[in-house]
This record gives C-alpha cells, structure tokens and sequence, in this order.
C-alpha cells in the first residue's frame, strides 16, 4: 500500500470515529515514512536541467584584454583568458589555440578585464523595497520583488554578495539553478535581535510576546529572527543553518533604521548570549557577523568570539587596534552625506545618520592606520534608488583609497570574506581573482578602473561583457 492511501485511510478513520486530529498526526509522524517504498511516494526530484538564463556553459576566449587580476595595482599586459566551463582555465600573454568548434571568442580590443565585484553587506530581499510595502505585502510578490533586484544587481557588475539579512534562502537556490539571473549569495537567513533591538520591527499590537503564540510578520516571513537569553539565540541560530546559512547575522547595537526607541548607543546580546552564536557557527564550520557601531558594542563582540563587525564607524583608536590585533574583519561602509537619501528617512533615522556619516571618516583612517582587515559593502535598504547607485556606494572610496586599492577590497579581499565560512561555503574556490582554476566571474570595461574609480558608478555604459560562473549575461561589444 502506497503511503498516500495509508495516510487517506487514516484520514478517513478520523472523520469516521471522531478521533482527534491531532492523534492521527502522532501516528502518521510514527510510520516508517523514512522507508524508500514510503519514500518515494512523496520525493520531488531536484531539476536535472535548469533553465539557461545566460549563454550556455563552454569555452570563451577573452583575446587581447589588460587584467585587473584583484590584486595588483598595476594593469597585465596584453593577454589572452580563456575560460573553460565556469572556471578560467588560462590566462597567457601567448595565443591561445586549439579552442574547439563550439568556443566563443571574445576581441576585447585591449579593453580591461577583472574580476566581478562582491558586495559584503547586501539584503536582496530588502534593499530596493520601500519599509512600509515589505511590512504590509503578501510575501510572494514581495520575493518577485527580490528577483527583480536580484538581476539588476548582476547588471550592476556584482557577481557575488553576503546577504546580512533576509528570507533569500529560494533566491539563491533559483539563481544556482538557472531559473532567474542574479549574482552568488551567501546567505544569513533571518537577522537575530534581542527584544527591542534593531532587528525587532514589531508593531506594537504585536507584544508582548506570549509563550505559544505566533511570531511577528517579520518573524513569519524570516526577516527577523527574536531571541532573549543564550539558549534561545543558539536555537535561532541553528535554524538559520538548517535552512542553508552560510554564515550568522546578529544584532549588537542600535542602527540608522531602527525604529524610534532603539538609540544607536544601545549595546544588544550579552556576551554569553553572543557566545551562544558563535558556538553554533563555529559547530558548523562558520563566524558570526555583528552589526555594531560603537567600541562597548564592538569589543563585546570580539571578547565573544565574533569574527565579522559590520558597520563600527563610531569606532575609536582602542577598538580599531583591537580588531587588527584579533584578526577580525571590518565590514565597513562608505555612509556619508546624500541629500536625496537623507530627505526619505524618518526625523529620528535622520538624527542617527548624522552620527554615523560624521564617523564614517575618522573609521576609514583608523581602518587603514592599524591596517585592519578591510571590507567593502554598500548595506542600501528599503530604497530602490539608492539600490540602483550600488556601484556608486564603491566609488566612494576614492576619498580614501587609491583605485586599485578600493577595487582589491570589492574583489579579492571580500572573496576572502566569503571563505570564512569554512566547509559551508556554497561556492567552494576562488571568487575575486582573475588567475588560473578561479570562477569565471568576469567584467570586460570601457576604460581603465584603475585610473578612473567612478567607472564602476556607470555600468550601463562601462561593462560591455558581464560574465557570472562562466556564463555571459551582457555583452554590448557590438552595440
């Protein structure tokens, strides 16, 4: 008998003898469903051919390009890359011959070819979406939504971004397997908040929190992630991890958009509730990021173990030189001054901001004094404008960095970022470089980056070929 018609037996044993529904539950969940002759009445089969959104997987030359290889500071010479299914196979200053009928050659005319650039602080499910309408909308249109943004940030030239907050989980598996365009996600999952931190989006009416009842909207649709006390952090840490986390995201300080009654001085998690996470993580093989601004906030974290602060410009010389001395990376971002981004926030998100743009200089200072471990990350949310101008957030770091130097940071150092995560990484291999056995996640540009930053603020015009995984997803060279 098939597991079906037992399960519709027992349904209609219920409705017969008026057994509680709840007791036939405890049975069904009590056969032997595990059982391969149960089994495969209810396995799905995973797709065995995925919808191409791109050209379809092969050989690619890319003849005669100048290499920005993630590194150097200096352009290679005229040279020739050649790319074998999704990795790159050679990269050669000879010709390169004996290619096969179905390779794809590529006469980029000495253009300039490197790496596709890693975002370290993205929330594709939140960036390009206004508060209000990810609070109120039925959570389907809200992922079609993310998709949407999804692409348009692989247009932007991000071939990779570490997702710190968000239900991307179906996202990323959809863009794994083809069936929507959009760039490599490591993901977080949920954001995990203390009660009243900045992860808490609770309307009022919502608390308090009864034991048993239902979780907030947030909650439900995996925005946010409520924990207070160790035990509960550690288990919302490892949900995060079932559904396929390849990192933790927790909050430890106030932020820019919290809600009203969360200041930015305010320190969140203890540090037993933080060593929680990151015994979890490090169970798995991964680190725990922070969100944090202020030195209280960050030096508790880094006591606890965590390896990632996001944010941390109200950061002081003790805690600057705390983080090179541990090794932690700092996640930072170029926050200042936009006067159209400034003009949508709340009053009381206003008053935040101007703390952290005031900040936002003296961090990179300090970043580079004590020679931190360096990332770059946009963090645009809840504003598809600003979502758009992703690679203008980039550009920005030219107040403080040469070219070359800010290109390195969204590039190889960040896919060293991503490597933290250890034996769960989902991309295995290199991200960032253009370099033999590498991913060939590739951007051809008009004009030279390392002498001009703001290219990377013009990706219509600047990236004629846009290659992700070995499959190309824009190529103008012709237009």
């Amino acid at each position: 008998m098939t597991a079906r018609k037992v399960l519709s037996a027992l349904y209609g044993l219920q409705r017969k003898s008026g057994i509680p529904l709840f007791c036939v539950l405890v049975i069904a969940a009590s056969l032997p469903l595990g059982n391969p002759s149960w089994a495969d009445d209810f396995t799905i089969a995973e797709p065995t051919v995925p919808v191409d959104v791109g050209a379809t997987l092969k050989r690619t030359l890319f003849q005669n390009v100048r290499v920005f290889d993630g590194r150097s500071p200096t352009l290679s010479p005229p040279s020739n890359v050649l790319v074998s299914g999704n990795t790159i196979e050679r990269v050669s200053v000879e010709p390169v011959g004996d290619l096969g009928a179905d390779a794809e050659v590529i006469e980029a005319d000495g253009r300039v070819l490197m790496p596709g650039l890693i975002d370290a602080h993205w929330h594709a499910f939140m960036a390009g979406t206004p508060q209000p309408l990810l609070m109120s909308a039925e959570p389907s249109y809200l992922h079609l939504l993310a998709a949407k943004e999804a692409e348009a940030t692989l247009m932007r030239g991000f071939t990779t971004i570490r997702d710190l907050g968000g239900p991307v989980f179906g996202l990323k598996r959809a863009i794994d397997e083809g069936v929507v365009a959009g760039p490599r996600i490591y993901p977080s999952g949920a954001f995990i908040s203390q009660t009243s931190g900045h992860g808490d989006f609770r309307f009022l009416h919502e608390m308090p929190r009864a034991t048993g009842a239902l979780a907030s909207y947030s909650e439900m649709i995996g925005i946010a992630a409520i924990a207070d006390s160790p035990d509960e952090v550690r288990l919302r840490a490892r949900e995060q991890l079932r559904f396929g986390a390849s990192q933790i995201k927790l909050m430890a300080g106030g932020g820019v958009n919290s809600p009203a009654h969360n200041p930015i001085e305010s320190i969140q998690y203890t540090e037993e509730e933080l060593k929680a996470a990151v015994h979890a993580a490090e169970g798995w093989g991964t680190y725990v990021a922070v969100h944090a601004y202020t030195p209280a906030s960050i030096k508790r974290a880094i006591r606890a173990g965590v390896k990632v602060i996001d944010h941390g410009q109200l950061a002081d010389e003790e805690t600057a030189k705390l983080m090179a001395d541990t090794g932690v990376w700092w996640s930072l971002q170029p926050l200042t001054y936009d006067p159209a981004v400034f003009a949508r926030m709340s009053p009381s998100s206003q008053r935040r901001a101007k703390q952290v743009f005031d900040g936002t200089e003296n961090a990179y200072k300090l970043a580079r004094k004590y020679n931190v471990k360096t990332a770059f990350g946009a963090d645009i949310l809840f504003d598809p404008a600003a979502a758009a101008r992703q690679g203008a957030a980039l550009a920005l770091l030219d107040r403080w960095y040469t070219p070359a130097e800010a290109l390195t940071m969204a590039t190889a150092n960040n896919g060293e970022l991503m490597a933290l995560s250890g034996f769960i990484n989902p991309y295995p291999g290199k991200l960032g470089v253009v370099e033999e056995g590498a991913f060939a996640d590739l951007l051809l540009v008009e004009g030279n980056p390392l002498e001009d930053l703001s290219l990377v603020a013009n990706p219509g015009s600047a990236f004629k070929v846009i290659m992700k995984d070995g499959r190309i997803f824009k190529n103008t060279l012709s237009d």
